[in-house]
């Protein structure tokens, strides 16, 4: 039996709104989902299971009826799907009331429920949220019925307000893959067949700025001999943090230029968060607002120290409160908590006098 395993796709969310690509991200978490709807087409995907958060908010109608119609476009896929956090069961929502294509099969009750396919001796189950938050970790009191030879727990959570995940528990209860949703960061996945595997699939797309690292599905396979998982990059884009250390000959032109060759090699499709180290000329002040070339630095991060000539201090400013506190720190090595100590107390005393 072959599957694929998505979660958090968010459709509806707006990530970075306000930023110059911001306004085409909505839609290309759209054309993801379709993409890995095309996969399981062209693959003959026996199941796609979506682990909560289809949707980043209560889906609007015409949402639902466009994806039903994706989904209606798979002439081998089953579809089965629960209902999390963000895109939870409320008492007006479409959900209850919307009419699915005949091979999608949603688990939207609110305990727990399954799913029977004998054709691939299969059973799915799961429960999905009415509220935004359940405190209660539910998943510790489920367990497989043992209705087919193969069977899968569809589960969203993993922290204290959206169902604790005990993992522990979760491998007593006796289903073959465990289908999580919630936490958006992806899994290493090494290719090994195993009795029982328990894997978050992360986001489809990075949707946060802390999504960082490769974002997609997991495709797998159950028979008797157990179960092998990997995981497919799919995403359009991807969050990537920079560390970019800097030194006393770095102005803001350079800097600028810098940046730009690491955003074209890294990919100037990928989303940055960038932090600057290092110690900088005295007289240097970077001009972070100006440094985004290709208009995906979500944000930049200055850490870096001037780098000051202390002794050339210390003599001009004699007896006054800055040459005291330079002689305070006198012979301290350089990377230590004293010289950290030193820079940030002459930087506060300079900016004063001036």
């Amino acid at each position: 039996m072959k599957f694929i395993h998505i979660a958090d796709v968010h459709l509806g969310a707006a990530p970075d709104s306000g930023k110059a690509y911001s306004e085409i991200r909505p839609k290309e978490l759209w054309d993801t989902l379709e993409q890995v709807i095309d996969v399981c087409e062209r693959e003959k995907t026996d199941l796609l299971l979506i682990a909560g958060d289809l949707f980043h908010r209560q889906p609007l109608l015409r949402e639902l009826k466009e994806v039903n119609y994706m989904f209606s476009r798979l002439t081998h896929t089953k579809v089965v799907l629960i209902a999390g956090n963000h895109d939870y069961i409320r008492r007006d929502s479409y959900y209850r009331t919307f009419q699915w294509n005949q091979n999608v099969y949603p688990l939207f009750g609110e305990e727990m429920e399954y799913i029977e396919f004998p054709e691939l001796q299969t059973a799915v189950y799961g429960f999905s949220y009415y509220t935004k938050e359940i405190s209660k970790a539910r998943y510790d009191e489920v367990y497989a019925c043992h209705m087919q030879p193969f069977e899968i727990l569809l589960a969203h959570g993993g922290d204290e307000k959206h169902i604790p995940i005990h993992r522990e528990k979760l491998e007593s209860t006796g289903f073959d893959y465990i289908a999580l949703g919630h936490i958006h960061k992806t899994e290493e996945i090494p290719e090994t067949v195993k009795k029982q595997q328990i894997l978050y699939a992360g986001a489809l797309e990075p949707v946060d700025k802390n999504d960082t690292g490769i974002h997609g599905y997991i495709e797998g396979e159950i028979n008797v001999q157990g179960v092998r998982t990997r995981k497919v990059a799919c995403a359009k884009r991807e969050y990537v943090p920079l560390t970019v250390t800097v030194d006393e000959m770095q102005t803001s032109g350079s800097l600028k230029a810098v940046l730009k060759k690491m955003v074209e090699e890294k990919g100037v499709e990928n989303l940055y968060k960038i932090v600057l180290t290092g110690y900088r000329d005295a007289d240097i002040t970077f001009d972070t607002s100006h440094m985004d070339s290709y208009g995906n630095m979500i944000e930049i991060l200055d850490k870096t120290r001037p780098l000051y000539d202390f002794a050339h201090l210390a003599e001009e400013n004699g007896q006054n409160l800055l040459g005291e506190y330079i002689r305070m720190f006198q012979g301290c090595p350089e990377n230590s908590t004293e010289y950290k100590a030193l820079c940030a107390g002459v930087e506060a005393i300079l900016t004063n006098m001036h």
